[in-house]
């Protein structure tokens, strides 16, 4: 890698040490407290007693952990004889190199981008009656014609089948990595057609899920270490990774919306559901973490056309014909493959929960809706606030479903887009398949109705 090209990539973005990476805690560290254990419903053995809970017993006179809505936190069990699942998450190395990086400075100032993920939902205590799932007697709202999205995540509970652990991939280690070094890498994935999520600089599991789907894609070992072969790549594929932009009149005129409530009848109220700021769209055009777009432009003022910034050049978008679709709820991960079985993109994913799981088995792709509104219903959705009516929500990037739908052929799930593109892997979801605007919008572009939709464990 010649020294030119090195020279162009630091003065592009601010060079920093940053040993290893913003860590994803791999498991928690579990102990066993005399002859008894608590295991949560997902098989975990429980560390402490979380606050607010309480103690009662179950029809079997097991000691159970209920919280204060009555869902069961954890089922009091014989600790001899049992054997907590492997980690699944990745470990990342990070020593004082961290503690002493400039880079850091003004993070509390715009809010940390490495989010933790919540610890595993537990579900709620049976119920005895079945659910009566029946439709409304009033029809749907309608849009001239637009498509609506309708997420039922509250599903029948189904029994609990143990299914075999499968073995962590190994952790992959950084040496010493800049943030600028990071991004690099982070970009090499994205144009390569394995999405790392939100471009913010840290290596996290989005990360070490797309160099894993890399090589599975090309067949070829990545070292994520060697940076000089990681920049002469991106010099054929479209140039530095990150580069000079001008914000345009468009961009700070908008249309932007002051805020976006949480109440789904308010929203509801409103004509569309927008991008709230400058930096929220042309972080989601250059597929960053906003919070990260902004440390990059220390001081800039965003909504001033004319103000050059420094944004991540993400490449052109991933094109072709997806024939299948494996949605991994183990690895938060989706894969699309094409007639030929080859991999031609992986996207990370929010696949369920706990309390409001995925499907399982084959389904299919029935029908692609760009920009929908999304139709909330008491009955079949969750409950929102004291909402108890049909509301007809209005599309937006930051609606419930983000900018795109694929109404998959199990009633109210689909692939979709989100408001929060940061938390994509790292948090659950209602029970189907969430993606990040941009990822959920190319992948639509590669898919028709009839393609199948795997779920695996």
């Amino acid at each position: 890698m010649n020294r030119i090209l090195k020279s162009a990539l630091s003065g592009t973005i601010i060079a920093l040490t940053l040993a290893g990476a913003a860590t994803d805690v791999a498991a928690q560290q579990y102990r066993r407290q005399g002859s008894t254990v608590f295991i949560t419903p997902n098989g975990e053995i429980l560390d402490y007693v979380p606050s607010g809970t309480g103690y009662a017993r179950d029809r079997s006179g097991n000691r159970v952990l209920i919280d204060g809505y009555g869902n069961i936190v954890a089922t009091e069990a014989r600790a001899r004889g049992y054997y907590p699942p492997p980690p699944g998450r990745d470990v990342y190395r990070r020593d004082d190199a961290y503690n002493n990086d400039p880079y850091y400075a003004d993070e509390q100032q715009y809010g940390s981008t490495r989010y933790q993920e919540r610890g595993a939902v537990t579900g709620a205590i049976p119920r005895e009656a079945s659910i009566d799932r029946q439709p409304l007697d009033q029809p749907y709202p309608q849009n001239d014609g637009g498509d609506y999205a309708s997420i039922d995540p509250y599903q029948e509970a189904q029994p609990e089948v143990t299914q075999p652990t499968r073995p962590p991939e190994p952790v992959i280690t950084l040496k010493n990595k800049s943030k600028s070094e990071i991004v690099a890498l982070q970009v090499f994935l994205d144009r390569s057609g394995v999405s790392p999520g939100a471009i913010d600089g840290h290596m996290g599991a989005n990360v070490t899920k797309a160099i894993y789907a890399y090589e599975q894609m090309t067949g070829e070992k990545l070292d994520p270490n060697n940076t000089d072969a990681i920049l002469e790549q991106l010099r054929m594929s479209g140039g530095l990774p990150v580069v000079n932009y001008t914000i345009t009149q468009s961009d700070a005129a908008g249309p932007y919306v002051a805020e976006i409530p949480e109440d789904y009848a308010h929203k509801a109220q409103l004509t569309s559901l927008a991008f709230t700021s400058t930096t929220e769209a042309l972080a989601e055009r250059f597929h960053m973490d906003e919070a990260f777009l902004k440390e990059l432009n220390p001081g800039v003022d965003f909504t001033l056309p004319g103000t050059i910034i420094k944004v991540v050049n993400p490449g052109e978008v991933k094109s072709g014909s997806v024939a299948r679709i494996v949605a991994d709820k183990g690895k938060k991960q989706v894969f699309a493959y094409d007639n030929s079985g080859a991999l031609i993109a992986a996207y990370p994913a929010s696949i369920g929960s706990t309390d409001t799981p995925s499907p399982s088995g084959t389904v299919t792709v029935e029908r692609v809706a760009f920009n929908p509104g999304y139709t909330y219903n008491p009955k079949i959705n969750f409950q929102q606030g004291a909402n108890d009516k049909i509301l007809n929500i209005p599309p937006g990037p930051n609606g419930p479903v983000g900018t795109v739908w694929m109404a998959l052929s199990k009633p109210t799930y689909g692939i979709h887009g989100t408001p929060e593109p940061s938390k994509i892997g790292r948090t659950q979801s209602h029970g189907c398949i969430r993606l990040t605007n941009w990822d959920a919008t190319e992948l639509a572009k590669m898919v028709k109705p009839g393609v199948t939709v795997e779920f695996v464990d």
